[in-house]
């Protein structure tokens, strides 16, 4: 019940990118797609780099339910609803050299580049936004309220989507206007999203404390949480990069059969997550309560829904893989190339889905040192493998990231049966 909403929320996002791809893509110059694609593109790995304020919230948020402390859940809110909003607001004001910082890295022609640079200073405008919805829907999944999320997202997406047929369509504008449209749909989704938190705080006891909201000692906790989260993104963001990038050099028929691919990882992930996040609550509810009978039994549904949802798929790349791959391209070369590496993907889903369960579990316990480590234990094996398996090309590097997965998942697995002999038991000391 928790995790369908969050699959079907995730379901709207590849479809914005088809629409706002669709709408640009029917311009007369091409030069404005490339230009939106790049500018989207960044957008996406600064946003993602936040998303801490959406996880660390969900765990702590959760505790704090299982402990039924009204007040706390309520001033947990408020801490993380300022915090992105000074975030937000720095972003704009360093907006300049960190949008040209982002697309020097990501190293367009100079047309797209200028048009991106013109897109990504409307977009940057919705930072607060973007992330004081994180924050809120980081909130209510806490509060095992995952409706929230996909009625936040399909507003922002119908929102988004409208905006964009009338604004390009409509009124002739270009890139600019797709900019515009995501800008207005994200503050339209705040919008909606704090009147669903009013409501929501109607229900609650207690009262926002001054003393937790303006006093820099009381986001201690909250601090440490998104800071190991942020740095354990920032990982993942390398290594993600470090693949597209490692790719590239062998030529764009590489480059387009592993987009193609990852895009099958994508699509694996919109069901996993939502089992993941389902189990942030459920778990973090359980630890704050001590319950933990309901803890094992949560994380003990969730790791079997996750296994037979990886299966479904890994069968699904086995069986269809080549005629999924024929959806996404009809170059003749790219289908045979993307073919020529389809063993890796059937192997993925039931090797990466430990640690998209356990990220969820570990969040909701938040035990977020951890996963810190285990992407830095993950690249460390990941770097070395793809170093000595150059002569195979892009099998080598299929297998180092393949490799980077199940280290993570191995890693976090580990810390987790030690947690639950030392720390996550009925016998074990209060934290």
């Amino acid at each position: 019940m928790l995790a369908w909403p969050i699959i079907l929320s995730n379901i709207t996002v590849p479809l914005l990118g088809l629409v706002d791809t669709a709408v640009v893509g029917h311009l007369p110059d091409s030069r404005y797609l490339a230009g939106v694609t790049l500018g989207a593109t960044l957008f996406s790995f600064l946003y993602w780099g936040f998303g801490f304020l959406r996880m660390g919230t969900t765990g702590l948020t959760s505790q704090a339910v299982g402990r039924e402390s009204d007040s706390e859940v309520r001033n947990l809110l408020g801490q993380s609803l300022l915090m992105a909003a000074g975030i937000g607001t720095l972003l704009i004001l360093f907006s300049r050299p960190l949008i040209s910082l982002g697309l020097w890295l990501l190293n367009g022609s100079e047309v797209a580049t200028e048009l991106a640079a013109e897109y990504a200073q409307i977009r940057i405008l919705s930072a607060p936004a973007v992330l004081a919805n994180y924050a809120i829907l980081g909130w209510f999944l806490g509060q095992q309220n995952s409706r929230v999320t996909l009625l936040i997202l399909v507003l922002t997406n119908s929102v988004n989507i409208a905006l964009d047929l009338l604004f390009v369509v409509g009124l002739g504008m270009t890139s600019d206007g797709v900019a515009w449209a995501t800008v207005i749909a994200d503050y339209t989704a705040l919008t909606f999203g704090l009147w669903l938190v009013t409501r929501q705080l109607k229900l609650l006891e207690g009262r926002f404390l001054r003393s937790r909201l303006l006093t820099l000692a009381a986001y201690a906790e909250l601090f440490h949480v998104n800071a190991n989260l942020f740095v354990r993104t920032l990982g993942l963001l390398f290594a993600m990069a470090f693949f597209t990038s490692r790719g590239a050099v062998q030529g764009d028929t590489v480059l387009a059969a592993n987009a193609v691919l990852l895009q099958f990882i994508m699509l694996t992930s919109y069901a996993l997550d939502g089992f993941a996040h389902a189990a942030e609550a459920i778990v973090g509810r359980s630890v704050g309560r001590r319950g933990w009978d309901e803890f094992a039994t949560a994380v003990r549904t969730a790791a079997w829904f996750s296994l037979i949802t990886a299966t479904v798929a890994s069968l699904a790349f086995a069986l269809g893989g080549h005629y999924l791959i024929a959806l996404l391209t009809g170059l003749p070369e790219v289908r045979a190339t993307a073919g020529s590496y389809l063993p890796w993907m059937v192997a993925m889903p039931v090797i990466a889905v430990w640690s998209y369960l356990l990220d969820g579990v570990f969040i909701g316990a938040t035990a977020i040192r951890e996963m810190r480590n285990s992407i830095f234990l993950g690249l460390a094996v990941y770097l070395p493998i793809w170093w000595a398996t150059q002569p195979l090309g892009n099998h080598g590097l299929w297998l180092a990231f393949l490799t980077f997965s199940l280290v993570r998942s191995a890693v976090l697995a580990g810390y987790y049966l030690h947690y639950r002999r030392t720390r996550w038991h009925p016998a074990a000391p209060s934290l």
